[in-house]
């Protein structure tokens, strides 16, 4: 049995070039390649990490493959996407799609579900976009996994 791993690191972190959720990125799909990711985590997935993919002018695949091959620490990923053709890491780029990573607000459905499973209220106490609510489904899933088992 190999041991899995639930990513922590929130959509909320930027690392040096100032992007929110590429650390996650970069640590869900080098755990994916190395066959750790915690079940029920995708790799790439299309939310957050289709959005960073698209809106830096990458290519998922291109990005899988260097992750899988390289395995490289996360500045030595930055590096690597500084150096890709047609990238975008203009400030203004950068700032839009941070806007949209903060801003973005999960579906009721999936709100309700995130809140339930933390025995939370829905009652808009809790603050509702995306970023929190899926830090609070990671510490869940944490708890769960490694904490309580």
């Amino acid at each position: 049995m190999s041991t899995t791993y639930v990513p922590l690191i929130s959509s909320g972190v930027a690392g040096p070039l100032g992007v929110l959720h590429l650390p996650r990125l970069w640590q869900k799909a080098s755990l994916e390649a190395a066959g750790k990711l915690a079940a029920g985590y995708p790799g790439i997935g299309q939310g957050y990490d289709m959005m960073v993919i698209t809106a830096l002018g990458l290519n998922a695949e291109e990005v899988k493959k260097f992750l899988a091959e390289t395995k490289p620490t996360y500045p030595q990923f930055e590096a690597w996407i500084k150096r890709q053709p047609g990238v975008n890491l203009s400030r203004s780029n950068i700032h839009a799609l941070n806007l949209s990573i903060a801003g973005y607000q999960h579906k009721d459905e999936t709100r309700k579900g995130i809140l339930t499973a933390n025995n939370l209220p829905d009652d808009g106490s809790i603050l509702g976009d995306a970023i929190n609510l899926n830090n609070l489904d990671d510490w869940y899933e944490f708890h769960q996994a490694v904490l309580k088992a």
